[in-house]
């Protein structure tokens, strides 16, 4: 009987991309380390921030998913003592000089409220690296991902400037196009984009969207009531 070596070749070629995957991280890791970031995803927005130019002195920004606040500390260093840089998260964030955080839901609209207050207006930038605590079934962490995309989307409706720009993490899918289309409506240029720190064997991407239109600008209105449903409109799960 002819056994078939392809799956052989196949094993090969997975541990390879494992070990090439473990390197990389193994990298990064250091290098955050070694330069003081909170994360070894800080390089994966310094790649993003260096190929499309997402922010400058002077911005404002927004970080979603803060912590452990690897981002913020990219943001800052970007905007400068000029800039202000706002991360929110519902876990709580170890102070970092230059930065003030939220802890608090973000598909509650006493949240924009407050970020509206801290930041005077409307903000240049929104950054996006929030993901859904993995199930296991890839369907459900790629619907799960797409929903706190769409929240990335729903904030900046309400607080992102015009001609601003949105940078969210998303998990490749059957959804994707569906949340592309929805940014096509309200940014002029939506670019998909993996930047070398990301893993090889990742399913993740970062959808860089600038100009946007604000078209779709709703304004948050306070709540009177603890019973009072908010403004805002959830459409997932928590981060």
């Amino acid at each position: 009987m002819y056994l078939s070596e392809e799956p052989l070749v196949s094993s090969v070629s997975d541990l390879h991309d494992r070990w090439v995957a473990e390197r990389r991280r193994e990298y990064y890791y250091r290098l955050a380390k070694k330069l003081d970031y909170r994360s070894r995803a800080s390089f994966k927005l310094i790649q993003i921030d260096e190929r499309f130019g997402i922010m400058k002195e002077g911005d404002s920004v927004v970080d979603l998913g803060a912590c452990p606040g690897g981002w913020s500390q990219v943001a800052k260093e970007c905007v400068g003592e000029t800039g202000q840089v706002i991360g929110v998260d519902l876990r709580y964030i170890h102070p970092l000089e230059g930065v003030q955080f939220i802890i608090g839901d973000i598909t509650d609209d006493n949240t924009m409220i407050k970020l509206l207050e801290m930041v005077g207006g409307k903000v240049d930038v929104v950054l996006s690296d929030m993901a859904p605590n993995i199930a296991g079934a890839y369907s459900m962490d790629h619907a799960r991902s797409i929903e706190l995309c769409m929240y990335a989307v729903d904030v900046c409706d309400r607080i992102l400037k015009k001609k601003g720009k949105l940078v969210t993490k998303v998990f490749q899918g059957d959804l994707l196009e569906g949340y592309l289309n929805e940014l096509r409506k309200r940014f002029e240029k939506v670019v998909v984009h993996s930047p070398k720190a990301s893993r090889p064997t990742s399913s993740e991407v970062y959808v860089i969207s600038t100009g946007f239109l604000g078209a779709h600008n709703v304004t948050p209105k306070k709540l009177d009531t603890e019973e009072a449903k908010p403004e805002f409109s959830a459409k997932g799960g928590n981060f």
